[in-house]
């Protein structure tokens, strides 16, 4: 201003651009854009001891963006290396499923081989086929039953919206406010189901398959009906499954005695489950044990959630997927060896927080969760005290409090 006003020149206002340009930080992408510049001519030109001093200075910045650049640049190479590792080791896991395994379920799904490929994942082009036949079908469900189901539960639909919910059929003694308050919940869900996704959402490709397992199994288990939670399981199945063969897996996997005490709301199994969560949570994590103790944190905060959605709602949908890997080869056992795990990886960050912060911590755990370092925390938790196994564990509990 002070040159310009010895000048004569007007004084004009910084442009908007001008004024986001000279307030910026700048940080070149490349060292092109690291041009020294001397001033112009209308101006005094620089002494020689501070033209001297801003040469040097412009040398070290490119030194320094070099640097930058090489550190990117080796940083993308590894990348794309342990990317291009990854997919050989995927491709030459799927050729061993395939031509190996699966042929050969029955002899082969108990090997150590076997259970060691379990561990590292399956590829995600057999997952589906893996799932189903470690879940089973204990309940002998058949396509046919889905559709016959699945055609009830678009009757009530039909029957509700046209105001005759009063003389549906009275199946399981439940009331029709009942029915049409499950099958309402079911709608409000669906919506909240991996919103992130927007695959499950109205307009969808999946919105419908996942509305009509749900209600599909609402008809096929009355007594059970709908609860929140299950929309997630249901939505993983979707994403690896066909419909009639998600349905099946859906229904096989609600019938295992750990996931029917719990969308039963069966207290006292579940506050068995929790008890025999205990010992190994002491026996693992004494140091976190005895903090959550200290604040009155419970099992049931933390853990209902984890095992309502099996945690696909918890975990990155990647992760969870790897987690299901192994609870379907391993059973109910790991999905309280996860919990674990997860309590055991944040230990040190958990034994510094009071009651508040663990619960909204556990209730939302951190999105970039790295894949290895979850598993080997969950690989060093030992699901055994004083020689007792978890299952052992819990038939104790369950005869303790008889």
């Amino acid at each position: 201003q002070e040159y310009e006003e010895k000048t004569g020149r007007a004084h004009r206002p910084l442009s908007p651009k001008q004024n986001v340009r000279k307030n910026l930080d700048f940080e070149p992408l490349s060292t092109t854009a690291l041009i020294l510049e001397d001033r112009p001519a209308n101006l005094p030109a620089k002494p020689a001891e501070e033209a001297q001093k801003h040469r040097q200075q412009y040398e070290e910045m490119v030194v320094q963006a070099k640097k930058r650049e090489l550190k990117e640049a080796q940083k993308r190479k590894k990348q794309l290396e342990e990317r291009c590792k990854l997919e050989d080791s995927i491709g030459n896991a799927v050729l061993t499923w395939n031509n190996e395994i699966l042929p050969n379920w029955e002899t082969m799904c108990c090997s150590r081989k076997v259970r060691d490929l379990w561990w590292q994942g399956i590829p995600p082009s057999v997952r589906g086929k893996v799932w189903s036949l470690a879940i089973g079908n204990e309940l002998n469900i058949t396509h046919e039953l889905y559709d016959i189901c699945l055609a009830r539960a678009k009757e009530k639909w039909r029957s509700l919206s046209t105001g005759g919910a009063e003389v549906e059929c009275e199946d399981a003694g439940f009331s029709a406010a009942d029915r049409e308050a499950s099958l309402e919940l079911i709608k409000l869900d669906i919506s909240r189901t991996f919103p992130s996704l927007c695959i499950f959402q109205q307009g969808g490709p999946y919105h419908d398959t996942l509305h009509s397992i749900l209600g599909a199994y609402t008809c096929y288990r009355p007594d059970v009906g709908y609860v929140q939670g299950m929309s997630f399981i249901a939505a993983v199945l979707i994403l690896n499954l066909d419909t009639a063969d998600a349905f099946i897996a859906f229904s096989n996997l609600l019938n295992k005695p750990c996931q029917m005490a719990f969308f039963r709301v069966d207290h006292g199994l579940m506050l068995t489950y929790f008890a025999a969560f205990e010992v190994f949570f002491e026996e693992n994590l004494p140091k976190l044990f005895a903090h959550f103790k200290k604040n009155n944190l419970t099992p049931d905060i933390y853990l209902i959630d984890w095992i309502f959605t099996l945690y696909s709602k918890s975990l990155p949908l990647d992760l969870a997927c790897r987690v299901w890997d192994v609870f379907c080869r391993d059973g109910e056992e790991f999905l309280f060896r996860t919990a674990l795990g997860i309590l055991r990886l944040f230990e040190d960050i958990l034994t510094k927080m009071d009651f508040i912060h663990i619960a909204q911590f556990l209730t939302k755990l951190p999105e970039d969760l790295p894949s290895e370092e979850f598993f080997t925390s969950i690989a060093a938790i030992q699901m055994q005290s004083r020689n007792k196994k978890w299952a052992q564990v819990k038939r104790m509990l369950i005869f303790g409090n008889r």
